[in-house]
């Protein structure tokens, strides 16, 4: 292992590439998706989980905000929270679209309550309050803006996509639509958080392992999704 510093573009490259491996899109929950062969009761649990995973996103990133040490940083961060919250709360607009899946909104508040809330979904919400409060700052940056925020451009259109084949409108998939455009600059504001704040090698080399593990982990979760919904089905089928 070398000791010098990763060029800055470099560094970004890796960065990107070590989402591939585990990228959403390659999920078969999103094949399904895609294909129009998930229910709106599969979106509507699907919503149930991010909802949970996503509705403390505010304090995930006011907390990452308040740990950057320099103007320019937090100005960064600063747009990224802001875009959480303005001009539409995100968690409100995916209560929406669990609303037009069939899910309550109440059922979707609650489910934590009523025990509907994956594991997996779990672990992805402490891991992010990790990333925000605990780890390095590269790191954070990595495993938020890079790793997750930086793949919705690319898998949310093509949920659009299939979603409005299956009769949604634009109003009802907003979620999607807000984080189209606002995640690619939110990813590349982690970028220039990641080569701020990475001054060594070895700091470079974590935070392309934290983009890596937070994709993993992500992916992990659309696992357990499709076990409890495709899985579960297929099971039942082959009874």
């Amino acid at each position: 292992m070398t000791d010098q510093l990763m060029p800055k573009q470099e560094f970004f490259k890796a960065l990107q590439g070590a989402r591939t491996a585990a990228h959403s899109s390659g999920h078969p929950f999103s094949a399904a998706w895609k294909a129009g062969e998930l229910t709106k009761d599969d979106l509507g649990f699907w919503a149930m989980q991010m909802y949970y995973y996503i509705e403390d996103v505010t304090r995930m990133f006011s907390a990452l905000f308040t740990r950057l040490p320099d103007l320019q940083a937090r100005l960064l961060m600063l747009e990224n929270l802001n875009g959480e919250e303005i001009p539409d709360r995100h968690p409100d607009l995916l209560l929406d679209f669990a609303e037009a899946c069939g899910y309550s909104r109440e059922r979707v508040k609650n489910a934590y309550l009523k025990g509907e809330v994956l594991p997996s979904s779990m672990a992805m919400r402490s891991w992010i309050f990790e990333l925000a409060m605990v780890r390095e700052l590269s790191d954070a940056a990595a495993g938020i803006m890079i790793a997750l925020e930086g793949q919705t451009p690319t898998v949310y259109p093509l949920y659009i996509e299939a979603g409005r084949k299956m009769g949604f409108t634009d109003a009802q998939m907003k979620f999607f639509h807000v984080h189209i455009e606002a995640d690619e600059g939110h990813e590349e504001g982690g970028l220039e958080i990641c080569a701020r704040y990475a001054h060594t090698r070895e700091m470079q080399d974590r935070a392309i392992a934290t983009v890596s593990n937070a994709t993993r982990m992500r992916y992990q979760m659309l696992t357990a999704i499709y076990d409890a919904t495709v899985g579960a089905r297929q099971s039942q089928a082959a009874e």
